[in-house]
């Protein structure tokens, strides 16, 4: 299994990265890749290319429905829809919380708002319902936000990727990232300085997740606000985890 940043900046695209989007791969058996992605902020769809052709997509995960980890799911469907070069693949399967095919409707706009469901295959989230893709297990865990959020769990080869979406401190997070061979860790908020609580994670709050989780091998810090000094937010995941904290970067390619 390997992932791909293709956007991590947090809230909103930053001048080097989109938001939200990250590209999971791994072969199965018979040799064949299988490519996931987990959510589709906006600003990702073409960054993506770059890594994908956008017919080698197998599903679409998001972890909620705020612009950030969605929006260019509209994108898509207009690739998947008017593409000249477009191969009929069926529905493109998109996995999300409740809601999510009036969200997208609604985000479209206009009469064909209702019509993405012709290319879309939507899925609704079953809290702790695990979900196959190929070789891909997920299972989705609720995770503490605004509106109906999920961290996600993604399995294959062995190993496993804990993506925590957007989140600040539950019990669940000890779900999520227990034994995680990565952990990909929402760290928008700065100590000291963002004291509203239950929107996102800290530095330190996404470390003592994965400390308190137990048997974590990696932790990594991501969704994070361009107004934000990411080697500020490592060194405040440091003051908790013992190991390396690694930042996300965009466009780069992390074996698992």
């Amino acid at each position: 299994m390997r992932m791909t940043v293709i956007g991590c900046s947090g809230s909103f695209p930053g001048p080097q990265s989109p938001a939200s989007c990250y590209l999971v791969q791994a072969d199965d058996q018979a040799g064949r890749t299988w490519s996931i992605l987990l959510d589709l902020g906006n600003g990702a769809l073409g960054v993506l290319q770059r890594h994908l052709a956008l017919d080698e997509i197998d599903a679409v995960l998001l972890s909620h429905l705020h612009p950030d980890h969605c929006l260019d799911v509209c994108g898509l469907y207009v690739t998947r829809k008017y593409s000249p070069a477009r191969a009929d693949g069926g529905r493109l399967p998109v996995h999300g919380p409740h809601g999510v095919e009036r969200r997208m409707a609604e985000a479209y706009g206009g009469e064909e708002g209702s019509a993405l469901a012709g290319q879309l295959d939507y899925r609704e989230w079953e809290a702790r319902q695990p979900v196959r893709v190929g070789p891909f297990t997920v299972t989705p865990i609720p995770v503490n936000h605004p509106v109906e959020a999920y961290g996600l769990r993604v399995e294959a080869d062995g190993q496993v990727l804990a993506y925590s979406g957007d989140t600040d401190s539950c019990p669940e997070l000890s779900e999520l990232f227990s034994g995680a061979t990565l952990v990909l860790a929402d760290s928008a908020f700065v100590d000291g300085r963002d004291g509203t609580r239950d929107i996102h994670l800290t530095g330190s709050r996404a470390a003592a997740a994965a400390v308190e989780a137990g048997g974590v091998q990696r932790l990594m810090l991501t969704h994070i606000p361009s107004w934000n000094d990411p080697e500020v937010c490592r060194a405040q995941a440091a003051t908790v985890w013992a190991g390396e904290v690694e930042l996300a970067e965009p466009e780069r390619t992390y074996p698992l």
